[in-house]
C-alpha cells in the first residue's frame, strides 16, 4: 500500500467574520449546499461551541486562525 505524501487537502483560513455561507458561496459558489458538505468536512470547528451571547463572536464559531477544508478527506 502506497501513500502521497506529497498530496495536500485543499483549505483556507477564514476571514474576520466569515460564516459557513459566505465560505461556501466563496470558495464552492454553492451556499445552499455547500454549508452541509463544508460542516461535514470540518468537524473539529462545526461541532465547537459557539461563542456566548455578548461576545464579538456570539452564534460563530469560526476563528480566523482555524484550518476550513474545502475538499472531503484524501483517499488513502
Amino acid at each position: 500500500m502506497s501513500t502521497d505524501m506529497n498530496a495536500v487537502r485543499r483549505s483556507i483560513f477564514p476571514v474576520e467574520g466569515d460564516t459557513w455561507e459566505r465560505i461556501a458561496e466563496r470558495e464552492l459558489g454553492d451556499a445552499e449546499n455547500g454549508v452541509s458538505q463544508l460542516q461535514s468536512w470540518n468537524l473539529h470547528v462545526f461541532m465547537r461551541p459557539a461563542a456566548p451571547e455578548g461576545s464579538p463572536r456570539a452564534g460563530n464559531p469560526i476563528l480566523p486562525s482555524d484550518v476550513i477544508f474545502l475538499e472531503p478527506p484524501l483517499a488513502g
